[in-house]
């Protein structure tokens, strides 16, 4: 009388089920590494066949993991949101909120300069919809920040969050790869930036259009 297979084994169909649910994984693994490194250097000119040259897989394969290149940069999207949050959150732990809030620009304006994708994705108001809710999540902590930075009477007290996103994006655009022949150092000019954040201000700011 033959065995019953044992309990502890599989069906071979479970263990092929498996083994293409950890190859589809690794494949949308290898995506988003290729995408992260094209878009950065690329922003949103990095097409989709070249990606999935770089990344050694079908154009198809791309498509059933990210059905639209908005998809695919919305996810890249949210994963740059994500971490620039934690850092922002991370910044609040700061003994000093003037210094955490400057810390934490040092921090986002490397990441910006080195990732065309994260200035333009910042700048984009329609665009990544898909990332809302971490593009969300980034402008709440940013916003404490400030509130924390202006509490020490070092930050100049018209300025609010969105500023800050706007200062960061226009910056990574102008320092970031590709965006000028020459080198322009982050450095020098978020220096700068900070010296014109800092109170007291020599001259109040125009009033938005979203000002009441």
């Amino acid at each position: 009388m033959a065995a019953s297979p044992s309990k502890t084994q599989s069906p071979p169909k479970a263990d092929a089920d498996r083994t293409q649910r950890a190859d589809a994984r690794r494949n949308r693994e290898r995506v988003l590494a290729v995408a992260r490194a094209q878009f950065a250097a690329k922003g949103l000119d990095a097409q989709i066949d070249e990606i999935a040259r770089a990344a050694d897989v079908g154009v198809g394969t791309v498509y059933r993991h990210f059905p639209t290149k908005e998809a695919l940069l919305e996810a890249l999207a949210a994963d740059r949101f994500t971490r620039l949050a934690e850092w922002a959150r991370e910044a609040l732990q700061a003994p000093d909120g003037w210094q955490g809030f400057c810390g934490f620009l040092r921090r986002s304006a490397e990441l910006g300069a080195n990732d065309r994708l994260l200035s333009e994705a910042m700048a984009e108001r329609q665009a990544f919809q898909g990332a809302q809710r971490e593009k969300d999540e980034l402008m709440e902590a940013t916003a404490a920040l400030v509130e924390r930075a202006q509490a020490t009477g070092e930050l100049r007290p018209d300025i609010g969050a969105q500023d800050i996103a706007m200062l960061m994006c226009g910056l990574g655009r102008a320092t970031g790869r590709g965006a000028f022949d020459h080198e322009m150092s982050w450095e020098r000019y978020l220096e700068i930036i900070i010296g014109g954040l800092s109170a007291p201000a020599n001259s109040a700011l125009p009033r938005t259009s979203g000002d009441s």
